[in-house]
């Protein structure tokens, strides 16, 4: 799981130069979307390769996963399983074309094993956008929060990252940044509104930052958005 990747990128002993990961070919990522910055920390300082593949818990294992060896598009999990079927759809459930961002439906023939693949199909790679319900509607626009996770990832101070939005009278929502730094650095949150100025829209840059110690997550390591807006607010 990326906990686990930014557990052992931010480890005393790695950053110390005392461990060798030298054997490791290639890691394989789940449980919650990995951060483009994670995997390339993780890959640089290891010269393996991550391997991420996106399901739901009630669809067993991986649904689709990006290849080994071959072009790896970042912020894809790339190609459904031989035996996944996969489609997006509008909210009425219209199919929508090659894209177009909508929700996800699947379909694993779990019995069929050795069933033969029909002819016509195509297996298209995947590009996975947030659950809707993690959309934060601000000034007029949708903003995604893995979209500013990214950003916020890449910058040099910043171990881990949520984002999510909280309500405001005037533009309806916010969105705000939860940050734990990586040991031994030091970041201001004005600092990392300007990083993230240089590189979002002015709708997308975080209106706070709140620093913590550490994030709530799931038993999987998954940051869990909503406990972070059902927090109070700390005191000014």
């Amino acid at each position: 799981m990326p906990t686990l990747f930014n557990a052992l990128i931010n480890h005393p002993r790695v950053r110390a130069g005392r461990v060798d990961f030298s054997s490791i070919k290639v890691c394989f990522s789940g449980a919650a979307p990995l951060l483009a910055e994670t995997r390339r920390r993780f890959e640089e300082l290891t010269g393996g390769r991550i391997v991420e593949g996106y399901s739901l818990t009630e669809a067993m294992l991986a649904c689709a996963v990006n290849p080994v060896e071959g072009p790896n598009k970042i912020g894809s999990v790339d190609m459904p399983l031989p035996d996944v079927e996969m489609r997006v759809v509008d909210p009425a459930g219209t199919r929508l074309p090659a894209g177009e961002v909508g929700e996800v439906l699947r379909r694993r023939a779990l019995a069929a094993y050795r069933r033969p693949r029909l002819p016509g199909r195509r297996r298209l790679p995947v590009h996975r956008r947030p659950r809707v319900k993690d959309l934060i509607k601000t000034h007029g626009y949708q903003v995604w929060p893995r979209e500013i996770e990214e950003v916020l990832a890449s910058h040099p101070a910043v171990a881990e990252v949520g984002v999510a939005g909280v309500p405001d009278e005037a533009r309806g929502e916010l969105a705000k940044a939860w940050v734990v730094l990586r040991p031994g650095q030091q970041a201001g949150a004005e600092e990392l509104r300007a990083f993230c100025r240089e590189r979002l829209a002015p709708h997308k840059v975080p209106a706070t930052v709140e620093f913590r110690a550490e994030l709530p997550k799931s038993m999987v390591g998954k940051v869990l958005r909503r406990a972070l807006t059902a927090e109070p607010e700390p005191a000014p």
